[in-house]
C-alpha cells in the first residue's frame, strides 16, 4: 500500500518503488547494530519460502492438469448436472450429495489443490439452489477439508496408527464420530448465512451463531452419549431430533428445536440428581 501511494506520487511504477523501499530497508539494516543477522535470517525465511512453494506449485500443476481433464471431457458440468437431476427441488438432498462429492474430490489432496478442485467442480451445483457465491465455496472447500479425517482413507488417522497400534481405519471412525458436530457447521451456514456475515444485522449473526453452538453442543452429545453425564437412550435421540431442526432455517423448526433442547437439558439434569447419592453433612 505504501509502495502503491508512492509511486502515484512520484509518478513511477509500482514494482520500482517496492524494490527501492526494499534497498533502503536493507541499507538500514546494514547500519544498524544487528542488522546483519537480521539479514540472514531475512534470506533463510525467503529460501525456506520458497522451497516450500514448490510442493505448492506442483500439486497446483497437476490440479490444473486434473481439472482441464474434466472440463474438456464433461465431468464438471455433469456432476453438476447429476446432483441437480438427483435431488430435483430438495436443497437438502443437494447439500448431502455435494458433500460426498466434496468428500470423494478432497480425498488426499493438500490444501490450495483441494479447493480448487472442489469449488470448480462442486461449487455451482449449490449455485443453482440460491445459496450464496462463497457459502457454496466455503461449504465445498471445508467438506474437501474433512475428507482427510473421514473413512476408508482418513490420512490424518494415519499420524496416530504408530501410536495406537491399531488400524487407521478404526481411528479414523473413532474421529469421525467425535468430530461429527463438525460435519453439521457447513450446512447452518447454508440456511443461515448470517453465520458467515452474509445478509442481516449483528444480532441476526449472534442468534445465528448462538443457535449453531447448541446445536454442535447437541450434536457432540448424542454423538458421545454423554451432556453433564450418561444420556439417556430416548435422551439422546431427542438431542439429535432437536440439534437437526436448529439446522434447518424453515418455519417453526427453531422453536421447535429450542424447546426439546430445553427439554432434554432439563429431563437429564433431573434424572441425574434422582440417580446421584445424597452427599453427607
Amino acid at each position: 500500500m505504501i509502495a502503491a501511494g508512492l509511486s502515484r506520487i512520484a509518478g513511477l511504477r509500482v514494482e520500482a518503488v517496492a524494490f527501492a523501499l526494499v534497498a533502503a530497508l536493507v541499507g538500514l539494516c546494514l547500519l544498524l547494530p544487528g542488522g546483519r543477522q537480521l539479514l540472514g535470517k531475512l534470506v533463510e525465511a525467503m529460501v525456506a519460502a520458497a522451497k516450500s512453494a514448490l510442493g505448492v506449485g506442483v500439486a497446483c500443476a497437476l490440479v490444473g492438469i486434473l481439472i482441464g481433464v474434466a472440463t474438456l471431457t464433461g465431468l464438471a458440468s455433469d456432476l453438476a448436472r447429476m446432483v441437480l437431476t438427483f435431488a430435483g427441488d430438495s436443497l437438502l438432498l443437494a447439500l448431502l450429495l455435494t458433500m460426498l462429492a466434496c468428500l470423494v474430490l478432497g480425498t488426499g489432496l493438500p490444501t490450495i489443490p483441494n479447493y480448487i478442485i472442489t469449488s470448480a467442480m462442486a461449487a455451482p451445483a449449490l449455485l443453482d439452489y440460491g445459496v450464496p457465491l462463497i457459502v457454496s465455496h466455503m461449504f465445498c472447500f471445508y467438506f474437501g477439508i474433512m475428507a482427510d479425517l473421514t473413512p476408508p482413507v482418513a490420512l490424518t488417522a494415519l499420524a496416530t496408527q504408530a501410536i495406537a497400534r491399531v488400524s487407521h481405519i478404526t481411528i479414523g471412525f473413532i474421529a469421525t464420530k467425535i468430530a461429527i458436530a463438525g460435519y453439521v457447521v457447513p450446512f447452518i451456514a447454508v440456511y443461515a448465512p448470517e453465520l458467515m456475515l452474509q445478509g442481516g444485522n449483528w444480532l441476526d449473526t449472534a442468534y445465528v451463531f448462538g443457535k449453531a453452538l447448541l446445536s454442535i453442543c447437541l450434536w457432540g452429545a448424542a454423538a458421545s452419549s454423554w451432556l453433564l453425564g450418561p444420556l439417556h437412550p430416548v435422551e439422546r435421540v431427542l438431542a439429535v431430533i432437536a440439534a437437526f431442526l436448529l439446522v434447518l432455517a424453515v418455519p417453526l423448526t427453531d422453536e421447535l428445536g429450542f424447546a426439546i433442547a430445553l427439554l432434554v437439558g432439563g429431563a437429564h439434569v433431573w434424572r441425574l440428581r434422582r440417580v446421584s447419592p445424597p452427599r453427607a453433612d
